[in-house]
């Protein structure tokens, strides 16, 4: 198969249960033929959906976007704890009275805005040199800081108050643990709660509609081999910054890492803009100083 077709670009992945995030950059190194692949945003096992995977050189930009909110659909059962917040874990009843709709709903609310979560200990925060989830697979468990989430929307879909078992969807920010958001308003509750399933429908900028499956990506390259039709250009990873394109010669001092001087968009104030050749090929991220008028490199995605 000819790889120049898929040299660079995003590749939108839905997610099954069962694969780490690093089993999904596995699978697609075989069906691509292709060995530069990263992914933005790590998925546990157990849940499913939007996974954006960065292909080739599209790689080197993961660090670099600005988009980093993402949004949720997870079940949730109350009524029962887990020491990995979830069903994968040692899950323990508590037996205690399970909370009415209005008590969810009051409870739940709580949680807008601007939270502090402490990480699971079944995560992959690292402490010392070690991952969490190392230590607790060894029986441990050691004290960990507070970590600053922003949950903007926070709906119960539905709850059942006989059965304790519901479903959120849940719009938040980077680094967001919803397992832990679920355990944090099953103690609010005074009953417990551990997660059920989870699905991510929104990350990055991507939706899932926008993803794909392995059996999709298995039938092209059973077919005409022809992955380029379900790329997205990199550039969508930086729709919210304005563009530059540069002349031939600006082009050529920009790739050696000289300063340029181009003109900037009338009215943009920001600092980063996407920089493209004459050929309008993006060339990557640059970094423009307005005290000096200059232009320099800030990540090359060529």
């Amino acid at each position: 198969m000819d790889n120049t077709a898929i040299n660079s670009g995003i590749l939108c992945m839905d997610k099954p249960a069962g694969f780490t995030s690093f089993d999904v950059v596995a699978k697609l190194r075989g069906i691509l033929g292709i060995r530069k692949i990263g992914h933005m945003g790590t998925l546990d096992p157990m849940a499913t959906g939007v996974l954006v995977v960065l292909i080739g050189n599209a790689a080197r930009a993961s660090d670099i976007t600005s988009f980093h909110d993402k949004r949720y659909r997870a079940g949730f059962r109350m009524g029962a704890v887990s020491d990995t917040q979830d069903i994968t874990g040692n899950v323990t009843e508590t037996g205690a009275p399970l909370p009415d709709a209005d008590a969810l709903r009051s409870a739940v609310d709580t949680f807008l805005g601007d939270i502090e979560q402490i990480p699971p200990m079944y995560s992959a925060v690292q402490i010392n040199g070690k991952r969490l989830y190392q230590l607790a697979r060894e029986g441990k468990t050691v004290e960990r800081k507070s970590r600053s989430a922003t949950i903007y929307e926070l709906i119960t879909e539905d709850y059942d108050p006989v059965t304790g078992e519901g479903t959120v969807m849940a719009y938040v920010s980077k680094g967001t643990y919803i397992r832990t958001l679920i355990n944090d308003i099953g103690e609010k509750c005074g009953c417990g709660a551990v997660m059920t399933s989870l699905r991510r429908i929104y990350a990055n900028g991507f939706d899932i509609s926008q993803c794909h499956s392995f059996d999709e990506l298995q039938q092209i390259k059973n077919g005409d081999g022809d992955f380029s039709k379900v790329l997205l250009p990199t550039d969508m990873l930086f729709s919210d910054l304005d563009g530059i394109t540069l002349s031939e010669k600006m082009t050529q001092r920009y790739l050696n890492g000289a300063p340029v001087s181009p003109e900037i968009p009338e009215g943009s104030e920001k600092e980063l803009f996407r920089i493209y050749d004459c050929d309008k090929k993006l060339l990557g991220i640059g970094q423009f100083d307005r005290e000096t008028n200059e232009l320099r490199v800030k990540k090359n995605l060529r």
